[in-house]
């Protein structure tokens, strides 16, 4: 074990390692109730990358190799959000594990995505070690595009839906904002446009 960790980072990482450990066990247990082959096939590869990932953390914190931060296959950019809301279901508690469908599991794992992200950007910002801090900072934007993917696959199956502002309130809100001045906006002679 790196016995060169500060008391705060060794906290972080087995924060995280745990949270990692949970998170690939939760992914596990949705396997058996997931029916569309697309989301099938991100939650087998999430799985698979959440144990590389732990593997990449356990080798980093115990010095068997120079471990590096492992980047997560980025989620399309070609996908397009569908935005309103088109009569979005009613939601409500399942009664019964046998009413866990698609929508379920995706929504499990999104949160679960962002939550783990968030974890991790804290726990980056708790190490002193320059490796272990990288890992951190990319495993919480692994998590990001994680949970990016999932929304994208929620969001064209209308799972989630992205409620708007009308036009009037989101330019009213947009354009109440400005650039700030720079330092040479401000120097003597400077003449301002």
């Amino acid at each position: 074990m790196n016995t060169k960790l500060g008391a705060h980072e060794v906290m972080e990482v087995h924060e995280v390692l745990t949270d990692t450990i949970d998170g690939i066990n939760q992914f596990q247990l949705y396997r058996p109730h997931v029916q569309d082959p697309q989301l099938a096939t991100i939650l087998n590869n999430q799985i698979q990358f959440l144990i590389r990932e732990y593997n990449n953390m356990v080798q980093a914190v115990n010095q068997h190799g120079g471990a590096e931060a492992i980047p997560y296959r980025k989620p399309s950019d070609n996908f397009s959000p569908t935005y309103g809301l088109d009569n979005p279901s009613p939601q409500s508690p399942n009664t019964s594990i046998n009413q866990m469908n698609d929508r379920d599991v995706a929504s499990g794992m999104l949160g679960c995505q962002k939550s783990t992200a968030t974890l991790r950007m804290a726990a980056s910002l708790e190490c002193a070690d320059p490796q272990i801090r990288r890992i951190m900072q990319q495993g919480a934007v692994n998590s990001s595009e994680q949970a990016y993917e999932v929304w994208q696959y929620m969001n064209q199956k209308g799972y989630y839906q992205v409620p708007t502002l009308k036009d009037v309130t989101t330019s009213t809100m947009v354009n109440t904002y400005t650039p700030a001045a720079t330092a040479t906006d401000r120097t003597p002679g400077h003449i301002q446009q």
